[in-house]
């Protein structure tokens, strides 16, 4: 047989480590030169050595012949598995002619700590200093003797706050670990392999804590949300070859120092002296002595819960493009993107002088720095040196939106190799790629990507550099589709779901931020804002949308099953706040940014009151609740009756007549056959009553193109997408812009910047027009009834004046490829590459559409009438 089983993965992730699932779901791929495979039965055997497996001996689970064709998604059933035990795994397969693979390529996964009885380290911090607001990062270290050969060394880290660990002088494990979530409630365990890095003789752990989102400033919910100072918590478990274990535990033992690290915040920046560094102090043979002992923490009343999130990393070194020397005597340099994460410096000078580094993602028009929109956050980081050659320095526990930094105080005459850029953001892999016949277009789409890496760090944050920086659930709903089109999100969502989850109300209201961090707390005082909402609309859906958006896009029905509840409450919640089935208008947020059109809050409330229920009637029949699925579908219809009673007058104009309460209505399917005409009618008028422009903000913009195209009138989709006057995507990009704005007029040629009380110049939500242009443009399309791509149906809208368009989209089965082009005389051709155990549907445009069914293959396809 020649098709190979590859890619074999476990959660989502190949080889993970630490988990706490205890039904691991496996996935693998099909590769063949053939076209039409499909896979009829799999195998899959488990052991608990790979010895074992090469022997035939699965002693954890053999499944048999399973007649299925399943490759995403398959629950490992065999015998219960054990904290911190190893498991490897193999798969084969049988074709639709029942041949069969060889086995495929050894995966294991590993499990984490899986009680609490088991957890035996104590969290250690350091007492805070008196006197000093901004406390120093705090360093630990541990010394300990490994006398035997290693087998295998895992260490289970977590932090009240955020770690850097070291052994022997090398840092191991990712950036701000564990992650951000609410503490009061989980915590993240990271577990992190070290078996190649212990040694036979002395070691050290080396351990910096830094403030992070528990200790340091939120936002502008300030500091301290969780707690007054950060904790560590880490048990190494080292299994030895003869058969022995010993376990090295965070606990009084350990040391405690100051050192360089002055202080090191999220929102603040960091400060740190070179000549109080503490020279070889992770590894064997520091004296420490002079340390203190740690404040040992009494204990933890959250849980603590395998890593789900994937981690946050460097992914990439950007080199400025140009540097300015200013009348000042600094210098500001342009990094060519606006971009987050951080510069680092390499200096020389005498020791004692005071460097800074500023960062901003705009230029004043006098050439400075625009920092006015940072509000109260400071993207600053200090740096004295320590006068010992030269010297290298980057930040720790701090990350910075920016395209511009001024560097001050600079011994010297710096050059462009002075500093270079970081890129920082959750290691989510590339999934998608997408190429056209336009440049404005083609940088339109890197603009999203580069919004979406700048904002996806940990949670998905709403802007980079100001002080705020919060998980809001509306502007991530609406982005979801586009964001999993982009990247391989499934894991940072599924981690995201449970944020918003732990946070929602005893009353079933979904808050609009997760983590909460006290933003409920703080808009309920706030006199400024007067916001007193319990919910709002768009943001709380994304306790719907955000789990339907998983399972459509990776056919994650597990994602359903575990948050079903949640969400049936957020929908009954929903119900039981209406008036005759019609929502109030009280929502604080309403069609956010929208420009130059004031969308009525009770018809957006009441549409996507009717869009979730929607949705939780498909996800109930996902999940085979009948009952559930008739209920809900049935309330969903007599919701959109009472849309159309309330809001619908007979002549078609729905209250408010802006753009958004017409693609809402449309897109939500509220509307009768003939109301749904006059709506498109009403629709399309207004957009060319406004010279061929938009007005929706965050809730509507992402439906607007998928409803002009779903209803005819793919024409003004185009017209919208190219459209280079303001308001437009790309009057944007036509000034400089490499990421999306926050806001439609951040900046204008007649007004200049925006208010600076809220104007990112790096924001996803306005982004989510990447939906269409994979759904619609390149034509790559998840089915519903097949979902995470099994059955794609590829049907790509040629139009504007795009000649061709290459995208493709890494599935869970393999990758999608899309190329049409239209030849000068208006001939059409498509290349399409489907993946192995999918099928495909093709949709031909033309005159009259033509359709055709495939399975796995590369095929072409032509029509000579799309001019004709």
């Amino acid at each position: 047989m020649t098709i190979r089983v590859s890619n074999c993965k476990t959660e989502y992730t190949h080889n993970p480590i630490g988990l706490d699932v205890l039904k691991p779901r496996l996935f693998w791929q099909l590769h063949a030169a053939q076209s039409g495979v499909v896979q009829s039965a799999y195998q899959i055997r488990v052991a608990t050595s790979p010895d074992k497996l090469e022997h035939n001996q699965a002693d954890m689970w053999d499944s048999g012949k399973v007649s299925s064709n399943a490759s995403t998604h398959v629950q490992y059933e065999g015998k219960p598995l054990q904290s911190e035990g190893a498991y490897y795994w193999q798969v084969r397969i049988w074709d639709g002619a029942d041949e069969r693979s060889e086995w495929s390529k050894t995966a294991y996964w590993m499990m984490g700590i899986l009680s609490r009885g088991e957890w035996k380290a104590q969290w250690i911090g350091r007492r805070s200093e008196h006197g000093i607001l901004m406390q120093p990062s705090p360093f630990f270290r541990k010394s300990f003797e490994v006398k035997k050969k290693v087998r295998r060394a895992i260490a289970y880290a977590t932090a009240l706050g955020v770690y850097e660990l070291n052994l022997n002088g090398e840092r191991i494990g990712d950036r701000f670990a564990p992650g951000w979530t609410d503490y009061n409630i989980r915590v993240q365990v990271q577990a992190v392999d070290m078996t190649d890095k212990i040694r036979v003789g002395d070691n050290v752990f080396g351990v910096i804590l830094g403030d992070g989102w528990y200790a340091g400033t939120v936002g502008f919910l300030g500091d301290k949300v969780y707690g007054e100072r950060p904790f560590f918590l880490m048990q190494v478990t080292i299994d030895y070859e003869d058969g022995t274990m010993e376990r090295i535990l965070t606990d009084h033992t350990w040391m405690t120092n100051r050192g360089p690290i002055q202080y090191s915040d999220m929102i603040k920046g960091e400060a740190y002296d070179a000549r109080e560094e503490l020279i070889g102090w992770h590894e064997p043979g520091y004296d420490d002595s002079s340390w203190e002992m740690p404040d040992v923490r009494a204990g933890y009343n959250g849980l603590l819960v395998a890593a789900i999130e994937p981690p946050i990393r460097i992914t990439q070194t950007i080199k400025p493009i140009s540097i300015n020397k200013t009348a000042a005597g600094t210098y500001i340099y342009d990094m060519g993107q606006n971009m987050v994460g951080w510069t680092a410096v390499k200096v020389q000078g005498e020791r004692g002088t005071a460097l800074m580094l500023s960062h901003a993602e705009m230029l004043n028009p006098d050439g400075t720095l625009y920092v006015e929109n940072l509000r109260e956050a400071r993207q600053q980081d200090h740096y004295i040196l320590n006068g010992n050659g030269l010297e290298s320095y980057e930040p720790h526990f701090t990350f910075h939106g920016f395209r511009y930094v001024e560097l001050i105080g600079y011994p010297g005459e710096p050059n462009l190799d002075t500093i270079e850029g970081k890129v920082v953001h959750s290691d989510t892999p590339v999934t998608g790629k997408l190429e056209t016949s336009d440049p404005m277009v083609n940088q339109l789409y890197s603009n999203i990507t580069w919004g979406q890496r700048g904002n996806f760090l940990s949670v998905p944050t709403d802007c980079p550099q100001r002080d705020e920086r919060l998980g809001w659930t509306g502007d991530a709903q609406i982005f979801a589709r586009t964001a999993a089109y982009n990247m391989d999100v499934s894991r940072f969502f599924s981690k995201y779901v449970w944020d918003m989850v732990d946070c929602q109300q005893p009353s079933g209201a979904f808050t609009d931020v997760a983590p909460d961090a006290g933003w409920i707390r703080y808009k309920n005082w706030s006199t400024r804002l007067n916001w007193f909402a319990p919910d709002n609309s768009g943001w709380g859906d994304a306790g719907v949308i955000i789990p339907w958006t998983l399972y459509v896009m990776y056919g994650d029905k597990r994602i359903l099953e575990t948050h079903y509840e949640a969400m049936v409450k957020w929908v009954n919640y929903l119900k039981n706040t209406t008036d005759e089935l019609v929502r109030p208008g009280y929502a604080n947020y309403a069609d956010w940014l929208s420009i130059g059109a004031d969308t009525p809050n009770e018809v957006l409330a009441t549409a996507y009151f009717a869009y979730s229920t929607k949705l939780i009637a498909q996800i109930a029949g996902v999940l085979g609740k009948t009952h559930d699925a008739d209920q809900y579908q049935t309330l969903y219809e007599d919701i959109a009756s009472a849309f159309r009673k309330a809001f619908v007058a007979d002549d078609g104009q729905i209250h408010g007549d802006t753009q958004t309460v017409y693609v809402l209505a449309l897109q939500f399917g509220l509307l009768t056959e003939d109301q749904r005409k006059q709506a498109l009618e009403r629709l399309v008028t207004d957009i060319q009553r406004r010279g061929d422009r938009l007005s929706t903000g965050f809730l509507g913009v992402g439906y607007l193109l998928p409803t002009l195209t779903d209803n005819g009138s793919l024409d003004v989709a185009y017209k919208l997408l190219t459209q280079e006057a303001f308001p437009s995507w790309m009057y944007s990009i036509k000034h400089g812009a490499t990421t999306i704005w926050e806001r439609w007029d951040g900046w204008t040629e007649e007004q200049g910047f925006q208010t600076p009380s809220m104007n990112s110049f790096n924001h996803y939500s306005l982004g989510s027009v990447g939906e269409w242009m994979f759904r619609y443009m390149a034509g790559i399309e998840a089915d519903s009834e097949l979902p995470g791509f099994q059955h794609v149906i590829i049907r790509p809208k040629p139009g504007g004046n795009l000649s061709w368009v290459k995208a493709s989209y890494e599935s869970l089965y393999g990758c999608i490829k899309v190329e049409w082009h239209l030849s000068d005389e208006g001939d059409y051709h498509l290349h399409v590459d489907i993946p192995a155990n999918t099928t495909a549907t093709i949709h031909i445009p033309g005159q009259t559409e033509t359709t055709h069914r495939i399975g796995s293959g590369s095929y072409m396809f032509a029509n000579a009438s799309m001019l004709k």
